[in-house]
């Protein structure tokens, strides 16, 4: 294996932080650049990747760089691509490196540095909507882009006029996530930009999302566009093939922050997921009462809402452009998991020691809290005013999306109440 180069971009600039060299996924390791642990404002690319000379330890490096890449089909898609094993991660992170989530960006020597976007016409879009995990891809392998999770999602630039896409090449970074719809869940773009949309109205924190409807607003002609909130526009970053450049931001999610591997972020057993999360936050959030709050909100409306797929991977710390602070994200993957026969009601973050859907009590939140350290009273308020609200927030949002066309909203948002958390309440 070649020698990778790790930078990261603040305020705009990319440094050179360190490299990963190891003949293969089993020995790589990562070490800090001398020079970059010798500046006087070096900060660690991970919480879990602590400053220091020495090397860290395979397991540790895979850990941390392996949690930047895609999943399930999309990695196994990209490694066929690339002619590479699926399971040695270390050619597929060179590969889709240039630009990840967050503010990292990986390389070998001699690669191009170069930064270009290419307009995408209306039917390679609505080629992106129809063919979903192949073509999206695809589209990662070729502009050299890493999303994590398993589902079919591409990065892409829009054009501050809100009217053009286009692809970014090389180092250009983009400014939204792009999702497919899933061919064994129903609905899926419509399910999450819904629970999007509720979960705002609930006065949680969440990314700009819209669909977009390449045709009738079916299966198969519907995208869900997320924004970006690790890109951020600043008048003084620059141009790229003459659109504005946006800043990336760095961020790291949970299961990164825990050194734990992306096939471990389900929880299992006592790991004690949710009072680790708020550990994390008490040490090192810059408003740590604040996101401690936002934390439990989300947990809550996620059981209401019956997402059980929320697991470490879809939380994370979200880096100022200068490195110095951090504070919890804003939420992002959520989706009604419930609502869909096939899907596990098993969490994928324990609940006061409840493992599954259909065993979570108001008692388990008031546990819940206990463990995490949370003031109970003031935990169990907060739980008892989100789901007052949720209800007429699911509808609202029903309707407002019913009045844009997408007739399926209103049964979604019955299937929701029936299978969700909230009817357990």
């Amino acid at each position: 294996m070649s020698k990778l180069y790790v930078r990261i971009e603040k305020n705009g600039i990319l440094t050179l932080v360190g490299t990963i060299e190891g003949p293969g996924p089993s020995n790589a390791r990562f070490r800090y650049d001398r020079s970059y642990l010798n500046s006087e404002d070096a900060v660690p690319v991970s919480i879990s990747l602590p400053l220091k000379e020495k090397a860290f330890s395979a397991a540790a490096t895979a850990a941390f760089f392996e949690g930047l890449l895609p999943e399930g089909f999309t990695r196994r898609t990209v490694a066929q691509w690339m002619h590479v094993d699926e399971g040695d991660y270390l050619p597929i992170l060179h590969g889709l490196g240039r630009e990840c989530l967050g503010a990292l960006c990986i390389t070998e020597d001699g690669d191009s540095m170069d930064a270009s976007y290419e307009p995408v016409d209306e039917d390679r879009v609505r080629e992106l909507a129809a063919e979903g995990a192949t073509r999206s891809a695809e589209l990662v392998t070729n502009a050299h882009l890493s999303l994590t999770g398993a589902s079919g999602k591409a990065g892409l630039y829009l054009a501050p006029d809100g009217k053009q896409w286009y692809v970014p090449l090389g180092l250009a970074p983009s400014t939204h996530i792009v999702k497919q719809s899933h061919v064994r869940f129903d609905n899926i773009v419509l399910n999450e930009q819904l629970a999007q949309m509720t979960a705002e109205k609930c006065g949680i924190k969440v990314p700009k999302s819209f669909i977009i409807n390449t045709g009738n607003g079916g299966e198969g002609e519907v995208l869900l566009a997320t924004e970006r909130y690790d890109r951020v526009m600043d008048p003084e970053a620059g141009m790229i093939s003459g659109l504005p450049r946006p800043y990336r931001l760095h961020q790291e999610d949970f299961a990164q922050i825990m050194g734990i591997p992306a096939y471990s972020k389900y929880e299992q057993g006592d790991d004690s997921f949710l009072a680790r999360m708020f550990d994390v936050l008490r040490a090192y959030s810059s408003d740590p009462v604040s996101d401690q709050v936002r934390l439990w909100d989300t947990i809550v409306f996620d059981y209401l809402v019956g997402d059980t797929d929320a697991h470490l991977k879809n939380f994370s710390l979200l880096y100022t452009p200068d490195l110095k602070n951090m504070r919890l994200s804003p939420a992002y993957d959520i989706v009604s998991t419930a609502v869909y026969e096939q899907s596990t009601r098993e969490l994928a973050i324990h609940i006061g020691g409840a493992c599954s859907l259909d065993e979570v009590t108001r008692s388990s939140f008031k546990k819940a809290a206990a463990d995490a350290g949370l003031g109970g009273r003031m935990a169990l308020r907060r739980f008892d005013a989100m789901k007052k609200k949720f209800t007429d927030a699911l509808h609202r949002s029903a309707e407002e999306l019913y009045a844009t066309g997408f007739e399926n909203a209103l049964d979604m948002e019955k299937r929701i109440l029936e299978h969700g958390g909230i009817a357990e309440q």
